[in-house]
């Protein structure tokens, strides 16, 4: 099993930048695409940003130009760089990855999440 913790969500006002990060720990071969996806209250989880393992990038059309995914392959890492925080940003903020793991197939792992509040 892999398991992911989310680290850096907190209160900030609107504007203001935040960096999220998420390490993967456990029984790990390799990872594959890493990711962050958010959840606002009373809306359905929606991706925000992936990148692949060659560090291939990918984001959703509301965040292009404001935040950067990044991720370090040696320490099993990704982060979210979030700059120009609008509220409409708050959520919370989940960690996913996934890998193939021999005689199993692929798996996906999902962290349990770091609540981003943007107000002023």
């Amino acid at each position: 099993q892999v398991q992911l913790v989310e680290s850096g969500g907190g209160l900030v006002q609107p504007g203001g930048s935040l960096r999220l990060s998420c390490a993967a720990s456990g029984s790990i071969f390799m990872l594959n695409g890493m990711g962050w996806y958010r959840q606002a209250p009373g809306k359905q989880r929606e991706l925000v940003a992936t990148i692949t393992r060659g560090g291939r990038t990918n984001y959703a059309d509301s965040v292009k130009g404001r935040f950067t995914i990044s991720r370090d392959n040696a320490n099993n890492l990704v982060y979210l760089q979030m700059n120009s925080l609008d509220p409409e940003d708050t959520a919370v903020y989940y960690c996913t990855t996934n890998q193939v793991v021999p005689g199993r197939g692929a798996m996906e792992y999902w962290g349990k999440g770091t609540l981003v509040t943007v107000s002023s």
